[in-house]
């Protein structure tokens, strides 16, 4: 039940960006001369609100396409060292757990969230929208599974072309 409370917020996570980027993307749709325009203005304005919002960012180019490039955080969730809990306890950690993570994506601190598919040493994974590694530690470490010694985290910088999606 827990993997399947996992699933469904990490899929409704995942329908959630996808809605979105096809609510932008039909909100930014130009027609003639001036959709080149358009789109290089919304680019500058887009890369001038990051970088005052403390963001780590640059250009790429490649062939005639250039992409904004964003630093993001992957957050590892990994077996903490404090896993003797009852099952009741753990049970009501989950829950909170699941309800912290939920948080973190509705504020929009969070991109992509899921567990792992096996039981292995890396429990799940965030990945974190946010100006620096540091605050995303930080909200990592705010989680009741973490907090209670369940899991530990160990975050990773990941330069990903800002508007990427999975396929």
């Amino acid at each position: 039940m827990i993997k399947q409370m996992f699933l469904m917020i990490s899929l409704w996570s995942f329908v959630g960006c996808a809605e979105h980027t096809a609510d932008k993307a039909a909100e930014s749709k130009h027609e003639g001369e001036n959709a080149t325009e358009n789109v290089a203005i919304d680019f500058a304005i887009l890369e001038e609100d990051l970088k005052n919002k403390g963001y780590n960012i640059f250009r790429y180019k490649e062939g005639d396409t250039t992409y904004l490039m964003q630093q993001y955080y992957i957050v590892f969730l990994k077996t903490g060292p404090k896993r003797d809990q009852d099952s009741t306890l753990t049970a009501v950690l989950q829950e909170k757990h699941l309800m912290h993570l939920d948080r973190l994506y509705k504020e929009g601190y969070t991109s992509l969230t899921g567990p792992m598919g096996e039981d292995g040493e890396i429990r799940g994974i965030i990945v974190f929208n946010t100006p620096t590694q540091k605050m995303a530690d930080s909200l990592a470490k705010l989680d009741p599974m973490v907090k209670a010694g369940r899991l530990v985290v160990e975050s990773k910088p990941w330069w990903v072309a800002k508007g990427s999606s999975l396929k």
